[in-house]
């Protein structure tokens, strides 16, 4: 028995840092929540949306997908915060490796044709910002609420975003939260 147990140790002691996945690269950047008189509006950027990893598989072929999951949330001080709104924006960068052309598509969340270009990091960029994701009307929500705004970005090779996938380097995620806001102007 005492010998199985050795055994063990020694198998998940040398198999185990080996399954770590890499740091992860994706980071939101920029989150921006606007109140406007008519809507609620969110601005968010993806910082690493096309990590190093990612390269040679979209030049390969293989799309790379990043979905942005939006929501607003109103904020209670003695009961759970309750989810008043969710907006999901999806888009796929892909290689065209005949024309040596990158394409934007936009699959989910957004009316917006086809963006093609040759620069990469221009492909990146306009995969990478949404602009202007509308939530709400603000005359929707009470003048004297809290209300917050919580952002869950995903990217990944084909789409697939699992345990799997991120262990194995071929997708990422990260969460970030904005401030605590008002309807009402203070004047």
């Amino acid at each position: 028995m005492r010998g199985w147990l050795s055994l063990l140790v020694v198998v998940l002691a040398v198999a185990l840092p080996a399954g770590a996945p890499a740091q992860a690269e994706l980071r939101i950047g920029d989150l921006g929540v606007f109140l406007n008189d008519h809507e609620v509006t969110v601005n968010v950027t993806a910082l690493g949306a096309v990590p190093a990893s990612f390269l040679e598989s979209v030049q390969s072929g293989i799309p790379a997908h990043l979905r942005f999951t939006v929501q607003l949330w109103q904020f209670n001080r003695m009961w759970p915060d309750r989810l008043l709104v969710t907006r999901v924006v999806e888009r796929s960068l892909t290689y065209n490796a005949v024309t040596r052309e990158y394409k934007v598509s936009f699959l989910r969340g957004e009316t917006r044709p086809i963006y093609a270009t040759r620069d990469l990091r221009d492909a990146v960029r306009v995969l990478a910002e949404a602009r202007g994701i509308k939530l709400t009307p603000a005359a929707s929500l009470d003048q004297d609420d809290v209300i917050y705004v919580r952002v869950h970005a995903e990217a990944a090779l084909n789409g697939d975003n699992s345990f799997v996938t991120r262990m194995a380097g071929t997708a990422e995620q990260t969460s970030v939260q904005s401030e605590y806001r008002t309807i009402r102007r203070i004047q």
